[in-house]
């Protein structure tokens, strides 16, 4: 097969063009680190980069929280507009198979279970609550204190920040090309990717990312709210593998399916920042108590249907996946 690879220089994109090659595909990256004129937002490239293509795997995109909402058209113009532009390249070529790299924070908060009222949607943290250093949401009907749970790919989105809204309208917009086109499409909702190649020393990397940087300058990561903060962190090795799992597989046509991509072990923010300050050798990590307006405090999905549908499981545990993150 050959795959038109967008963002095929970065992080996760590189990784996928190297499962794909090992699987014996064409990978075909198209990417702005590569070359400038690699836009997805250039209808022209675009078109011409689809010569020859089976299907698209979408792995350019603007990502992270960024620096506030000034960043917002930036994110809408490269990741919506891109998309869009993309999608109707496509359609003009007769490629009718994308993957697309989606993401968890579509859902906003997690999934949380009342002693008393069941599972419950909690709205965004109040600034009081997190100011006072009450992170946890409590249960919208009684204020009780809740626990979290894994979500389910049927669960209600609320995008709760800038990043989260461009990624449910990539979403929106792979299924309506699908349904015009009778092609196939697939997000992998990717819960918090890390290794090697990841970016550093930028606003818009992970927290894995700030972690293993300041580890490199001799010094704590600096873990936000209590480090409480629970989250999936998979290695990118895995996700790569998921992409070409879902570029080989059978996929509805003339829809959207959607799978979440994560370890399947829920760990803590605090966790992770122990686990690399360790791998590395470094100063304990430092709990501020800051906090970050558009964060979520749990977020963790079941990605069981992604495996059993593709036959695709992680392969890198956590402390392994540490291990190589802090040598690389």
């Amino acid at each position: 097969m050959r795959v038109l690879v967008t963002g095929g220089a970065g992080f996760i994109g590189s990784h996928v063009v190297e499962a794909l090659r090992a699987r014996g595909h064409e990978a075909v990256v198209y990417d702005l680190a590569d070359d400038p004129a690699a836009d997805v937002r250039d209808a022209g490239a675009v078109r011409r980069a689809l010569g020859g293509v089976d299907a698209v795997c979408h792995q350019a995109a603007m990502v992270g929280l960024g620096t506030g909402f000034a960043d917002a058209p930036d994110y809408v113009s490269h990741n919506d507009l891109g998309t869009a532009v993309l999608l109707t390249a496509m359609a003009g070529a007769g490629v009718r198979r994308l993957v697309l790299a989606g993401s968890m924070v579509v859902y906003g908060e997690g999934r949380y279970a009342c002693a008393r009222h069941g599972v419950v949607r909690p709205g965004p943290r109040a600034v009081a609550d997190l100011a006072a250093g009450r992170f946890e949401p409590p249960c919208p009907v009684c204020g009780a204190a809740l626990v979290p749970e894994l979500v389910g790919e049927e669960a209600p989105v609320d995008p709760r920040n800038v990043y989260a809204t461009t990624k449910l309208a990539q979403e929106h917009l792979a299924a309506a090309w699908a349904r015009a086109t009778g092609g196939s499409a697939v997000s992998l909702r990717y819960h918090n990717v890390y290794g090697p190649r990841m970016p550093r020393d930028t606003p818009y990397a992970g927290v894995a990312s700030f972690f293993r940087s300041a580890l490199a300058r001799g010094e704590a990561p600096r873990v936000y709210e209590d480090g409480g903060q629970r989250r999936d962190f998979v290695h990118v090795r895995d996700v790569a593998a998921a992409n070409a799992a879902a570029l080989e597989g059978d996929s509805p046509e003339g829809a959207l399916t959607v799978y979440n991509t994560g370890s399947g072990e829920p760990r803590t923010v605090g966790e992770l920042a122990r686990a690399l300050a360790a791998a590395c050798g470094g100063p304990e990590p430092v709990v501020t108590g800051e906090y970050r307006l558009g964060d979520v405090r749990h977020v963790t999905a079941d990605s069981a249907r992604l495996r059993a549908a593709l036959g695709w499981k992680p392969a890198v545990g956590f402390q392994e996946g540490m291990r190589e993150f802090a040598r690389s």
